[in-house]
C-alpha cells in the first residue's frame, strides 16, 4: 500500500481506508493504493470480505482537482471500479460521509452499500458540464430505477444517504 490507502487485515475481513484529507480525492496515489489493497486481498484465502471506507467526514469527493488538465495515470477510476465490481469476494462499500462523482461510483462498484445517516451521495458531474465517466450511468440505474438514476445525475445534488 502506500500512505494514502491503508490495508488493515483482521481475522477474514479487509478493511481499505482511504486516507487523503481533506476530502479523500481520488489522487493518482489513491487509485493506486486502492488497485494494491483490493489484489493483496483478493489473493490472501484467510480473506473472505473487502470493505473499503473513507477518513473523517468523507468517504470520497471524487476526482483530485489538482490532477485536472494532467494526463491520466494508471489506474484509472474505471479500472478500479470493474476490479471491485468482478471481485470473487464480497465487496462493501462503508460510506462514512460525503460520496461525490467518482466517490459515490467507487461506492456504487461494490457489492453492498451501507451509509451513516448523515452521509450524502451525488453525482455533481453537470456542474461541470460533464457525464460520470467511471460506470455510475450505468450501476446506479440498476440498484435504484432508472428515473430515480436520471434525475439524482441531471439535477446534480447531493442526497442524503436516509433519503436514498
Amino acid at each position: 500500500m502506500n500512505d494514502v490507502v491503508v490495508l488493515n487485515k483482521k481475522e477474514s475481513i479487509a478493511l481499505i481506508q482511504i486516507q487523503n484529507p481533506p476530502v479523500n480525492a481520488l489522487s493518482h496515489a489513491v487509485r493506486q493504493g486502492l488497485m494494491e489493497a483490493v489484489r493483496e486481498s483478493l489473493e490472501d484465502p484467510a480473506i473472505k470480505v473487502l470493505a473499503i471506507t473513507g477518513s473523517g467526514k468523507f468517504f470520497s469527493a471524487g476526482a483530485d482537482i489538482q490532477e485536472f488538465g494532467k494526463p491520466s495515470l494508471e489506474p484509472q477510476l474505471p479500472q478500479i471500479c470493474n476490479a471491485i465490481e468482478s471481485c470473487s469476494k464480497p465487496v462493501f462499500a462503508l460510506i462514512n460521509g460525503t460520496a461525490l462523482g467518482g466517490g459515490f461510483e467507487l461506492a456504487l462498484s461494490a457489492h453492498f452499500r451501507v451509509a451513516t445517516v448523515s452521509a450524502k451521495i451525488g453525482l455533481p458531474e453537470i456542474h461541470l458540464g460533464l457525464l460520470p465517466g467511471s460506470g455510475g450511468t450505468q450501476r446506479l440505474p440498476r440498484i435504484i430505477g432508472a428515473d430515480k438514476a436520471l434525475k439524482m445525475m441531471l439535477n446534480g445534488q447531493p442526497v442524503s444517504a436516509g433519503k436514498a
